[in-house]
């Protein structure tokens, strides 16, 4: 039995013919870019992650750069990352003329350590004689983009303790989180909606995938909406009118149809997810492997919150993580390796002037994370198949 990290085609049989109709009636319409499907979505956004706006692109990549457009991020600024995610997040960074700062990670969660922010500060930091903070090579530092990896959220009020002192913005890439919740001072808050704006990423292996690419922000101050909506239209307010240089990062009209058919599911689909990363992680007690590997980490569970995880991917930590891969691989169970090198040590970001060793998790975690198969309608005898492979591989 062949087990795919990854199986769209039970969600896509269900959803086929109203996803078919929706396609249809744009066609029909002859509406085919930022028409009456996207404002409908968008509005459809604000109500599910509980946000005054949204304001649907192209990409989730898109929707970064556009954000860090917006706050004026470029040449002799810094913002401070994260080294362990998706080339995009400080690929964004970079495209503004702006340096990715990096700190590590918790080793626990793979989020974004707050503490290790601080130590940048400390140690990589100084303030000026205007009160602004910069780095020993004189860049000023502007923003934290924070990553909620693997679909948990970061630790969000020592971050925000730490932006506060140090006066920055925050901005969330919640590319794999849409959905988890965060116990945020007294409520529960989805992410997206805890920094200054939150971006999304439709693509398709996401928890809500489009039939290609497509993204979203959303945030509170109707200004930064305001000016959104012009970035992603090249900067043209109004038609033919630039006073500023933005990009070609329209949502069209067929994704957000296609994503309206599939939020109405997100929940279910959340709930499913978590259900099967419980049956993971009891039967791998059971089977003695919760000594053997470590599981992913869910520090907020059992804290009045629904989707403490929504778990984009189901990544645990192993010894011998290749040779693990490599066994798994031969009995037809698909994995993958996210990720297998640190941005720091990626060729494009030499000129930062990091070497190995700088960020010893996020290092550590790049040789050992490995995400095994999960979606909403993984079969429990394909999970065993996988249990009792990595059972063979450690017994």
């Amino acid at each position: 039995m062949r087990v795919p990290l990854l199986d769209l085609n039970e969600q896509y049989r269900t959803l086929a013919e109203p996803i078919h109709e929706a396609i249809r009636a744009v066609l029909a319409s002859h509406r085919f870019i930022l028409g009456p499907q996207v404002k409908a979505f968008e509005k459809a956004i604000c109500a599910y992650c509980k946000a005054p706006h949204a304001i649907g692109l192209s990409s989730g990549t898109d929707a970064l750069l556009a954000v860090l457009m917006a706050f004026g991020v470029g040449p002799g600024d810094a913002v401070i990352t994260t080294p362990y995610t998706f080339f995009a997040t400080a690929g964004c960074i970079a495209r503004t003329g702006a340096r990715p700062l990096f700190v590590d990670i918790d080793p626990i969660t793979y989020n974004i350590c707050p503490s290790a922010i601080q130590e940048c500060f400390e140690k990589n930091c100084q303030r000026d004689s205007n009160g602004e903070w910069k780095t020993r090579s004189g860049e000023r530092v502007r923003v934290i983009v924070l990553v909620h990896l693997f679909g948990l959220c970061c630790e969000m009020d020592a971050i925000h303790e730490v932006s506060e002192h140090y006066r920055l913005d925050v901005i969330e890439d919640a590319a794999q989180a849409i959905g988890a919740e965060y116990p945020f001072g007294e409520r529960a808050a989805k992410a997206g909606t805890m920094g200054e704006a939150g971006c999304f990423s439709f693509y398709p292996s996401k928890n809500l995938g489009a039939a290609g690419d497509a993204g979203m922000i959303i945030c509170r101050d109707e200004k930064l909406a305001r000016e959104l909506r012009i970035f992603r239209e090249h900067g043209m307010e109004p038609r033919y009118y630039h006073r500023v240089i933005g990009g070609n990062f329209r949502l069209d009209e067929i994704q957000a149809a296609i994503l309206a058919v599939k939020l109405p599911y997100l929940e279910r689909w959340s709930a499913a997810r978590r259900a099967a990363a419980d049956f993971y992680r009891a039967e791998l007690a059971r089977a003695g492997l919760a000594e053997k590997i470590t599981l992913p980490a869910e520090p907020y569970r059992g804290r009045g919150l629904t989707n403490h995880h929504i778990y984009h991917q189901y990544v645990i930590r192993a010894p011998m993580r290749d040779d693990l891969r490599e066994h798994l691989a031969k009995r037809e169970i698909e994995t993958a390796i996210y990720y297998p090198l640190g941005l720091h040590e990626q060729k494009c970001f030499a000129y930062l002037g990091y070497k190995k060793g700088d960020f010893p998790q996020a290092e550590r975690a790049a040789r050992e994370a490995l995400a095994l198969p999960i979606y909403p309608e993984i079969s429990r005898e394909a999970q065993r198949q996988v249990i009792g492979a990595l059972s063979e591989f450690f017994n």
